[in-house]
């Protein structure tokens, strides 16, 4: 199976170069899932595209998958005469979640195959990334919510363009750019840039409008090691691929690690610097008040999000360490405090138009001093806005470093 997504650009190009002998692509069109609507096509080779409308009980995207594409993503592997299937996903989908759902989500029912998820029956041989170099910077670094452009995948979805653009690109296998004439050679090096950072090793064509793509030539251009629809989880390495770590056209990677906690407060106020000049942030952070739990912090453009990263090993078990894959147990081994354990914060910020010395003056400043760091017992006291009891939205706040603010949605 092919994923192709984007939010814009030529992905009705790569799906027809990809539509021989042997393939079928499927879309689903999700722009009325919320009233319980799905318009699903079918595209064989030499025959008129089928169109089927599918009337769901619940207006969500999850329904969606379980109900109707999973299905018919086993059902397909069935028929002799299918040897690849093309996914058009909807703009409003990011691959790594259908990627999840492949592999994860099981499939009841199918005539003449066993429960279990997609996985089984299909392999997902690359995603396919497609944008438009006009717009996708602005889209990537902007804080319009997908409802401010009128696209929501369910009823509740609060997700910005930025946080779905940014999440097509990071995820795909490869890339296809369409550049027009108003693209100047400036913007499609920052471009070049950001891309070459936020998506390493993957292949990269730019095309013009209403030109032809060869996506055959470029799923064989994708390197073996590529993703290929892998889930990683908080703890895998945030620099897959070696990007490159030099400064290009403004663009840079910036690494921010630290062996003691941030004071709660302090880095509420602190994390507004991740959302200026930014494209994109994320990592686990070791607050003081959650001794147990790591932190994953990710933002894309004007969006935020701060979600658990899972327990630490130091607050396992030796059971439920023997559990954990054993490169993570390895990695932390080498950086084991006798205290501390495996605790600890990482950060990997892909900036456009921001300073990188700013941005470690001002995460620095939110970390527990020394004389905080004398006495751990009191850390349990500190007011934690990131707890159980974080009010949204919360105030806008500033930074003594930070030269800007924005509110942030967490």
């Amino acid at each position: 199976m092919v994923l192709v997504s984007g939010w814009t650009g030529a992905m009705d190009a790569v799906v027809s170069s990809l539509l021989t002998p042997g393939t079928v692509a499927v879309r689903h069109d999700l722009s009325r899932v919320t009233e319980g609507v799905v318009r699903r096509t079918l595209s064989v080779s030499g025959e008129s595209p089928r169109e089927t409308i599918l009337e769901l009980a619940h207006g969500c995207v999850s329904c969606t998958l379980r109900e109707d594409l999973l299905p018919l993503l086993r059902a397909l592997s069935m028929r002799s005469n299918v040897h690849r299937i093309v996914l058009a996903m909807d703009p409003a989908l990011e691959p790594e979640a259908l990627c999840w759902a492949v592999e994860n989500v099981v499939v009841a029912g199918v005539v003449g195959q066993i429960d279990g998820p997609a996985a089984r029956d299909v392999r997902i041989e690359a995603v396919i990334g497609c944008l438009d170099a006009a717009t996708w910077l602005a889209d990537a670094t902007g804080d319009d919510a997908l409802a401010d452009r009128g696209v929501v995948a369910s009823g509740d979805d609060d997700r910005t363009v930025a946080q779905l653009v940014v999440g097509q690109v990071d995820y795909a296998d490869a890339l296809v750019v369409t550049a027009g004439p108003d693209v100047d050679a400036w913007e499609r090096a920052r471009l070049a840039a950001v891309l070459a950072r936020l998506a390493p090793n993957a292949p990269v064509v730019w095309v013009s409008q209403d030109s032809m793509v060869d996506a055959p030539a470029l799923l064989a251009s994708i390197p073996f090691d590529a993703r290929r629809g892998e889930i990683t989880d908080a703890h895998s390495p945030l620099l897959r691929g070696e990007p490159p770590l030099t400064v290009d056209c403004g663009v840079a990677l910036v690494e921010f690690t630290a062996t003691r906690p941030f004071h709660p407060e302090r880095l509420h106020e602190a994390i507004d610097v991740l959302l200026d000049g930014v494209v994109a942030a994320r990592g686990r952070a070791w607050v003081a008040t959650q001794p147990d739990e790591a932190l994953w912090i990710e933002s894309a453009g004007g969006g935020l999000r701060v979600a658990s990263a899972g327990r630490w090993l130091a607050a396992m078990t030796p059971v439920e360490q023997d559990r954990v894959d054993t490169t993570r147990r390895a990695m932390a081994a080498l950086r084991w405090d006798e205290q501390f354990g495996d605790r600890d914060t990482s950060l990997v910020i892909l900036v456009h138009a921001a300073d990188p010395s700013e941005i470690d003056r001002t995460l620095q400043w939110a970390l527990v001093s020394d004389d905080e760091m004398i006495d751990p017992s009191a850390w349990s006291s500190w007011t934690d806005p990131f707890g159980q009891w974080h009010e949204d939205p919360c105030e806008s706040s500033e930074s003594p470093y930070a030269e800007q603010s924005r509110e942030a949605t967490e």
